[in-house]
Protein backbone atom coordinates (compact mmCIF):
# COMPACT_ATOMS: atom_id res chain seq x y z
CA UNK A 1 0.00 0.00 0.00
CA UNK A 2 1.43 3.62 -0.78
CA UNK A 3 1.15 6.92 0.63
CA UNK A 4 -1.68 9.04 -1.39
CA UNK A 5 -0.82 12.59 -1.63
CA UNK A 6 -3.43 15.51 -1.74
CA UNK A 7 -3.57 15.81 -5.46
CA UNK A 8 -4.11 12.41 -6.12
CA UNK A 9 -6.64 11.95 -2.87
CA UNK A 10 -8.28 15.32 -4.98
CA UNK A 11 -8.33 13.72 -8.37
CA UNK A 12 -10.24 10.46 -6.76
CA UNK A 13 -12.89 12.30 -4.95
CA UNK A 14 -13.10 14.77 -8.51
CA UNK A 15 -13.58 11.67 -10.48
CA UNK A 16 -16.42 10.51 -8.33
CA UNK A 17 -18.18 13.81 -8.26
CA UNK A 18 -18.20 14.18 -12.33
CA UNK A 19 -19.60 10.97 -12.50
CA UNK A 20 -23.08 11.96 -11.29
CA UNK A 21 -22.90 16.25 -11.81
CA UNK A 22 -23.76 16.50 -15.37
CA UNK A 23 -24.15 20.39 -16.29
CA UNK A 24 -26.90 20.57 -19.30
CA UNK A 25 -27.87 24.37 -21.52
CA UNK A 26 -30.38 24.77 -18.96
CA UNK A 27 -28.66 23.99 -15.52
CA UNK A 28 -24.93 24.21 -16.08
CA UNK A 29 -22.47 22.90 -13.50
CA UNK A 30 -20.53 25.59 -11.32
CA UNK A 31 -17.13 24.48 -11.91
CA UNK A 32 -14.80 25.86 -9.49
CA UNK A 33 -11.14 25.93 -9.22
CA UNK A 34 -8.47 27.63 -6.52
CA UNK A 35 -5.33 28.42 -6.44
CA UNK A 36 -2.65 29.36 -3.94
CA UNK A 37 -3.73 33.20 -4.25
CA UNK A 38 -6.93 33.36 -7.41
CA UNK A 39 -9.98 31.19 -7.47
CA UNK A 40 -11.93 30.85 -10.41
CA UNK A 41 -15.27 29.77 -11.22
CA UNK A 42 -16.62 28.97 -14.43
CA UNK A 43 -20.42 27.94 -15.62
CA UNK A 44 -20.11 24.66 -17.92
CA UNK A 45 -22.34 23.21 -21.18
CA UNK A 46 -21.25 19.65 -20.38
CA UNK A 47 -23.61 18.56 -23.27
CA UNK A 48 -22.53 20.83 -25.56
CA UNK A 49 -18.87 21.03 -24.29
CA UNK A 50 -18.61 24.66 -23.89
CA UNK A 51 -17.54 27.33 -20.82
CA UNK A 52 -20.88 29.79 -20.80
CA UNK A 53 -18.96 32.19 -18.05
CA UNK A 54 -16.49 32.94 -16.06
CA UNK A 55 -15.27 34.48 -13.15
CA UNK A 56 -11.64 34.81 -11.55
CA UNK A 57 -10.18 37.14 -9.22
CA UNK A 58 -8.14 38.37 -11.96
CA UNK A 59 -10.86 40.06 -13.76
CA UNK A 60 -11.64 43.42 -14.40
CA UNK A 61 -14.63 43.13 -13.05
CA UNK A 62 -13.51 41.58 -9.61
CA UNK A 63 -11.26 44.35 -9.69
CA UNK A 64 -13.14 47.41 -9.60
CA UNK A 65 -15.43 45.63 -6.80
CA UNK A 66 -13.10 44.12 -4.30
CA UNK A 67 -11.01 46.33 -2.06
CA UNK A 68 -7.53 46.30 -1.64
CA UNK A 69 -6.43 43.62 1.72
CA UNK A 70 -9.26 41.31 1.15
CA UNK A 71 -9.25 37.71 3.26
CA UNK A 72 -9.03 34.87 0.27
CA UNK A 73 -12.59 33.62 1.34
CA UNK A 74 -14.56 37.55 1.23
CA UNK A 75 -12.68 37.62 -2.49
CA UNK A 76 -14.50 34.03 -2.74
CA UNK A 77 -18.22 35.57 -1.81
CA UNK A 78 -17.62 38.47 -4.42
CA UNK A 79 -16.68 35.84 -6.97
CA UNK A 80 -19.74 34.07 -6.19
CA UNK A 81 -22.38 36.93 -6.61
CA UNK A 82 -20.66 38.58 -9.53
CA UNK A 83 -20.88 34.80 -11.53
CA UNK A 84 -24.75 35.04 -10.34
CA UNK A 85 -25.36 38.02 -11.34
CA UNK A 86 -23.72 37.46 -14.82
CA UNK A 87 -25.84 34.05 -14.87
CA UNK A 88 -29.39 35.66 -14.21
CA UNK A 89 -28.20 38.22 -17.10
CA UNK A 90 -28.22 34.87 -19.48
CA UNK A 91 -31.39 33.65 -18.17
CA UNK A 92 -29.62 31.11 -15.55
CA UNK A 93 -31.42 31.05 -12.16
CA UNK A 94 -30.68 27.05 -11.61
CA UNK A 95 -26.94 25.64 -11.09
CA UNK A 96 -25.43 21.94 -10.07
CA UNK A 97 -22.11 22.58 -8.18
CA UNK A 98 -19.13 20.82 -8.69
CA UNK A 99 -16.83 21.33 -6.06
CA UNK A 100 -13.97 20.06 -8.19
CA UNK A 101 -12.27 17.40 -5.05
CA UNK A 102 -12.16 20.35 -2.91
CA UNK A 103 -13.81 19.85 0.93
CA UNK A 104 -16.78 22.26 1.30
CA UNK A 105 -15.40 24.62 3.54
CA UNK A 106 -13.45 27.98 3.47
CA UNK A 107 -13.18 29.64 -0.26
CA UNK A 108 -15.66 26.79 -1.92
CA UNK A 109 -18.26 27.68 0.89
CA UNK A 110 -17.86 31.14 0.33
CA UNK A 111 -18.73 31.09 -3.26
CA UNK A 112 -21.54 28.51 -3.04
CA UNK A 113 -23.19 31.21 -0.78
CA UNK A 114 -21.82 34.37 -2.14
CA UNK A 115 -23.73 32.62 -5.34
CA UNK A 116 -26.66 31.73 -3.27
CA UNK A 117 -27.01 35.50 -1.91
CA UNK A 118 -26.81 36.48 -5.87
CA UNK A 119 -30.19 34.70 -6.86
CA UNK A 120 -28.61 31.26 -8.22
CA UNK A 121 -29.96 27.75 -6.82
CA UNK A 122 -28.22 24.80 -6.30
Amino acid sequence: MGITSKLTSRQKIKYRIRKRVIGTGETPRLNVFRSLSNIYASLIDDISGKTLLTVSTLGADFKTAAQDKMKKTDKSKIIGKLLAQKALEMNIKKIVFDRNGYLFHGRIKAIAEGAREGGLQF
